[in-house]
């Protein structure tokens, strides 16, 4: 784990983000915070790409609570069996809609202690939801994000609650709103896990890896 860099590395760091892309977007499909809820139920432990092939025809006949409710179970399962715990995620979005239908009018609610209460959403996916839709400046770390925080050192940190806070406590503050986003899409195309783009990466210079590739 690399140490905490300082507070004008970060900023160097993320002003480059920000002029390479300064306006990152997550890679899950989705037409209304309810899709999006869905979506990124689905994404555990599978991609992007496999959760967006799934939906695309999903969200067509299931884009609210309650249609997904009048789809049912056996119905979603046709639709996502493609994806890893089809069954159980299937199961969790059924009794999500049910919640969301009887004790908040249909509609995703936009607290995290409320979102984390819902079956098959945990901090992280509360946290994309929070970010994504209401622009609040929450963090959602995922491997990618813990990979790179630790081996560059802009949010080290033993598990991801705490690199979630060492994002909050020290990237600058008009970073927040984008910060998880430019650290993914650097970990999941640049600061890759077996074999980092050192070489061609934009951080190079301020980054604390040790172990670059040439």
């Amino acid at each position: 784990m690399a140490k905490q860099l300082p507070y004008p590395v970060l900023k160097q760091i993320f002003t480059r983000f920000r002029t390479a892309e300064p306006d990152p977007k997550g890679e899950l499909h989705h037409t209304n915070a309810y899709t999006l809820l869905v979506a990124v139920a689905l994404s555990a432990q599978a991609t992007d790409v496999g959760v967006n092939k799934a939906t695309a025809t999903l969200f067509k006949v299931a884009d609210t609570p309650h249609k997904m409710l009048d789809l049912g179970e056996e119905g979603l399962i046709e639709h996502i069996k493609t994806i890893g715990l089809y069954r159980n995620k299937a199961k969790n979005v059924m009794k999500m809609a049910r919640i969301l239908v009887d004790d908040y009018g249909g509609e995703v609610p936009s607290s995290r202690a409320a979102l984390q209460s819902l079956p098959g959403v945990g901090r992280k996916t509360a946290n994309v939801v929070l970010n994504m839709w209401w622009h609040y400046p929450a963090q959602a770390v995922d491997t990618h994000i813990f990979r790179v925080g630790n081996r560059t050192g802009i949010c080290p940190g033993k598990d991801v609650d705490a690199v979630e806070r060492a994002i909050e406590d020290n990237v600058p503050v008009e970073f927040q709103q984008h910060a998880h986003h430019w650290l993914i899409l650097h970990g999941r195309y640049k600061c890759k896990a077996r074999k980092p783009g050192c070489a061609t990466c934009l951080i190079n210079d301020l980054c604390a890896y040790e172990d670059k590739t040439e």
